[in-house]
C-alpha cells in the first residue's frame, strides 16, 4: 500500500495516522517480524523500520542502543531487505536510515530494493534536500516516497524547498535535539505546525511517548504522530514485549481516532 493511499483511507474515516518506529533486527530478525505484527494488531497505520547504522546522529541513546544491538546480531542491508520481504504487514512500511548506507549500496539499487521488498518510503535524516536530487530521481522512478524533515529552526526558504520535494508525508521534528521520550510536548510544536503549509500530511515526531502527548500534537494540527523510543524501550526490557507493544499501540491509536 502506498503511503498516500493510507492517508486517503484514514481521511475518509476522520482519523489521524499512527506511525510506529522500531529498529529492524532488534533484538533479532525473527523478533522484529513478531513486533511488527503486534504493532499492526494494535492499530499502527504505518511502520517505520530502521536500517541500523553505526553512527545514527539524529537518534538519542535509546535508538542508538537498539541500532548497536541489531548490528551485533548481524543486521545489514542485505538481511534488512530479506526481512522486509518476509513481512506481510498490510500497512505501508518505511525505511529510516542514513545516507552512507544508501550511497554505498548505490542509489538506484537501494531504491529498487526498497520497491521490490515492500518499502513504501525512505527517511534519511542526514541528507539535505539541496543534495537529494539523485536519490529523489531514483525513488520517483521506483515509486518510493522520499520523506524529508523540517525542524523548529528551518527557515521559510528551506521550508519551501523541502516541502517541494517531500512525498508521502513531511516529518516534523517537534523539538531540537535527538530522538527520545520526553515528559511533555515541546512548545515549539504548535509554532512549527502553523508554519508548514502543504497538502502533504504533516507527521510529528521526536519526544511523543503516550496517549496524552499524541492527543496534544493532533490538537495542534498534526495529521500523524510518530512514536519510536517508547516502543524501543519496551523491546530493550525484554519483558512481555509483544503484549506491551500491542497495548501501547492501541492506546496511541485511540488518540488518533478520537483526539482525546
Amino acid at each position: 500500500m502506498r503511503i498516500q493511499d493510507k492517508f486517503a483511507q484514514l481521511n475518509k474515516m476522520n482519523e489521524k495516522a499512527l506511525i510506529a518506529y522500531v529498529c529492524a533486527g532488534d533484538p533479532n530478525a525473527e523478533a522484529t517480524k513478531e513486533i511488527v505484527g503486534a504493532l499492526v494488531r494494535g492499530g499502527a497505520d504505518i511502520v517505520e523500520l530502521g536500517l541500523p547504522f553505526s553512527d545514527p546522529v539524529a537518534d538519542g541513546p535509546t535508538i542508538q542502543a537498539a541500532s548497536h544491538r541489531a548490528l551485533d546480531e548481524g543486521m545489514n542491508p542485505d538481511r534488512y531487505f530479506e526481512l522486509i520481504a518476509s513481512i506481510d504487514a498490510g500497512v505501508p512500511l518505511v525505511c529510516m536510515t542514513y545516507y552512507n548506507l544508501i550511497y554505498k549500496r548505490g542509489l538506484e539499487k537501494f531504491a529498487s530494493d526498497c520497491a521490490r521488498s515492500g518499502i513504501s518510503g525512505i527517511i534519511v535524516p542526514d541528507l539535505p534536500a539541496e543534495e537529494s536530487d539523485d536519490l529523489h530521481t531514483a525513488c520517483r522512478e521506483h515509486g518510493v516516497d522520499l520523506i524529508f524533515l523540517v525542524t523548529p529552526v528551518t527557515n521559510k526558504a528551506r521550508m519551501e524547498k523541502i516541502l517541494g520535494k517531500t512525498s508521502g508525508f513531511v516529518y516534523i521534528v517537534s523539538r531540537l535535539g535527538v530522538t527520545g521520550t520526553r515528559a511533555d510536548v515541546s512548545h515549539s510544536t504548535k509554532e512549527i505546525l502553523s508554519r508548514v503549509h502543504t497538502d502533504v500530511p504533516k507527521a510529528v515526531g521526536f519526544g511523543i511517548s503516550d496517549r496524552e502527548q499524541a492527543c496534544e500534537v493532533i490538537a495542534a494540527g498534526a495529521d500523524a504522530v510518530i512514536v519510536g523510543s517508547a516502543f524501543v524501550n519496551i523491546i530493550a526490557s525484554g519483558e512481555n514485549v509483544n503484549e506491551r507493544v500491542e497495548t501501547l499501540t492501541r492506546e496511541l491509536k485511540q488518540a488518533c481516532r478520537s483526539g482525546n
